[in-house]
């Protein structure tokens, strides 16, 4: 998921146009407000953040989020009209992890979105993911709970694979068959139902954990697990 905080409606929405036509995920935002507010919830890979920004600009966000411990190692890339020499020192010097000035062309926005995305591959993309006794292993494609092995299909992997790296975050059953049967995949959301259904039996007590959100969908909230 690609984060683009920027204020003028048409630069944002061609970003975001052309990430997606590009394989990524993209959300938009106008301000530092809803970009933060957005962050709650969702961590994204990688931020297109733009200095002028109306409220807090887009240096001191970038400050704020070097001084969290949840956010401090999130890459960042900043945007500007500004292309002067000291525009771009300060930019990298505050930890920003590439600098591109305006007017950039789409297709160099996607090739330092990609040059920053190989270069700061995070320590939690890992190949293991726990949540109390649970246990996934992407490289193994191994499930265990209380080091007993489970048997689960492709899809009830994918589903858990895609709960325990966002934790708490809602998915409705439309954005589920769309990340994990694909988007050109043209089932029912009852698909998504009976996956759910199956992947809970399977996990025992930590399948109460997979919480079902009435009218939206489904999330993973680490609160409910074993109880």
């Amino acid at each position: 998921m690609i984060f683009c905080v920027e204020d003028d409606t048409a630069i944002r929405n061609m970003m975001i146009y052309t990430l997606k036509a590009s394989g990524f995920e993209a959300e938009g935002f106008p301000d530092g407000t809803s970009f933060q507010k957005a962050l709650l919830t969702l961590t994204p890979d990688l931020v297109l953040l733009d200095i002028m920004l109306p409220g807090e600009d887009g240096i001191s966000i970038l400050k704020h989020l070097r001084e969290s411990n949840k956010h401090k190692d999130l890459p960042v890339i900043l945007a500007s009209a500004k292309g002067t020499e000291y525009d771009k020192v300060l930019g990298l010097d505050t930890g920003a992890d590439d600098y591109l000035a305006k007017p950039f062309g789409m297709m160099e926005m996607i090739s330092r979105v990609r040059a920053v995305l190989r270069r700061t591959k995070k320590a939690d993309e890992r190949s293991v993911l726990t949540l109390a006794d649970l246990t996934l292993d992407l490289d193994c494609h191994t499930v265990t709970v209380r080091n007993e092995p489970l048997v689960l299909t492709k899809k009830e992997f994918d589903l858990l694979r895609l709960f325990l790296e966002n934790p708490n975050r809602v998915f409705s059953r439309d954005k589920l068959l769309e990340l994990v049967w694909s988007i050109e995949y043209l089932g029912e959301s009852r698909t998504v139902d009976v996956h759910i259904g199956t992947l809970r039996d399977k996990l025992g007590m930590c399948g109460n954990a997979i919480e079902t959100v009435r009218g939206v969908g489904y999330r993973l909230n680490p609160a409910l697990i074993g109880e």
